[in-house]
């Protein structure tokens, strides 16, 4: 199949399950890759309510199909309303949507289950209700290709990584800290196959969850509250020893790891060594520092650096909603610049932070209509590349 530009529409919503982010971006071939353009990007919140039922569902050791049913479809409904929206102000027709939908399970590794042991995953948001509203073919259900050949159907961000920042010279680092914080790592003049992408751990999940049980808010906006507490080190120092933190890559985690009873057990933790709520705040947000720089330090800075070059530092572009936090950003510098790294945003390379995981969506989708792989296998650790994802055609 000849390939050809298209505009194309990439719908994600996180593990943090505060709204959906939709990317409009032109794409078009390139001699060695694609070539994206950003048209628009929004950010839109979930309703209250529908939130309150996604986290319920994320969270639920037990629910009814009908709950689920009825999920599935709501969710649909907001990435098309949510599309909708980001198109209100700019004239122009898709011709593609890839939607990553809301993870409500995501189990990387086998496990037994009515007789049989495999491993899992599903992304909720019908897509036959975005394709009937906008009159577009939709892809989506990325994960369930790469976990068939082997991989861990995560990291997928890692194709957009490649396309959008691979450097002759310098080594770079693309870091996400969404609700869960990952990494993509792309030594100087690589190809596809050598790039380094797992999850680090925990990003803005366990801070957001102990900013609503301990002040009710959603999330601390700008790290406000940490910059008021104090990091519990025996605290902090009990987390890190958490073994999901040895595992060697690739590796991912979700809910299932950090989410509502990480968190509960967390804040346990702390209030053994301080009744101070910002004192809490403060220890998950240097969790989340500490996490990231320690998994570069110990499984990417040898592997990235170019020994025999003059490449004296790593560019390190940090991007999601934990870039909007400035004591995170703080704390990440401090423990990332004696590793060699400089800290960037990812807009300062024309990529807007909240705009970037949507947009990788967008391009596997473009990947997915022209039976291209979309899958990193050095990332997911899949035995093979696989084209990705399902089309729902209007």
């Amino acid at each position: 199949m000849s390939l050809k530009s298209m505009t194309v529409a990439g719908i994600m919503s996180g593990t943090s399950a505060d709204g959906v982010d939709v990317a409009i971006v032109r794409i078009a071939p390139g001699k060695l890759r694609p070539k994206l353009t950003l048209i628009a990007h929004q950010g839109i919140p979930f309703p209250a309510p529908l939130r309150r039922a996604v986290l319920a569902a994320m969270n639920a050791s037990s629910t009814s199909t009908v709950e689920l049913a009825r999920l599935n479809w709501r969710l649909g409904i907001a990435y098309a309303e949510a599309v909708q929206a980001t198109l209100k102000e700019h004239t122009l027709q898709l011709d593609l949507i890839g939607s990553h939908g809301q993870t409500l399970y995501h189990q990387a590794r086998a496990r037994s289950y009515a007789g049989r042991s495999f491993a899992c995953t599903w992304q909720a948001g019908e897509a036959q209700v975005i394709a009937a509203a906008l009159g577009v073919p939709v892809v989506s259900n990325f994960r369930p290709a790469d976990m068939l050949a082997g991989g861990q159907g995560a990291p997928l961000v890692p194709l957009l990584d490649y396309v959008l920042f691979a450097h002759p010279t310098r080594g770079r680092v693309l870091q996400n800290i969404g609700g869960i914080a990952n990494l993509t790592a792309i030594p100087a003049a690589t190809a596809p196959d050598a790039v380094i992408a797992f999850d680090t751990g925990p990003g803005n999940m366990v801070i957001d969850a102990l900013a609503l049980e301990l002040f009710g808010k959603r999330f601390d906006r700008n790290g406000s509250i940490a910059a008021e507490g104090r990091i519990l080190a025996p605290a902090l120092a009990a987390a890190l020893r958490n073994p999901y933190f040895q595992r060697k890559p690739p590796r991912t985690a979700g809910r299932e790891q950090f989410g509502r009873e990480y968190a509960a057990k967390f804040l346990a933790a702390c209030r053994r060594h301080s009744t101070e709520p910002e004192d809490a705040i403060a220890t998950a947000t240097a969790l989340t520092a500490e996490s990231i720089a320690a998994s570069y330090k110990q499984f990417v800075q040898k592997r990235i650096r170019v020994v025999g070059t003059k490449q004296s530092a790593v560019d390190y572009v940090v991007s999601g909603g934990g870039a909007r936090n400035a004591t995170l950003m703080a704390m990440l510098a401090q423990r990332l610049a004696p590793l060699g790294c400089e800290l960037a945003a990812s807009e300062d390379f024309g990529l807007p932070a909240e705009a970037k995981e949507a947009a990788a969506f967008a391009l596997l989708a473009w990947h997915t209509w022209h039976r291209k792989p979309g899958n990193v296998p050095a990332a997911t650790g899949a035995n093979r590349p696989t084209i990705l994802g399902q089309v729902t055609y209007v």
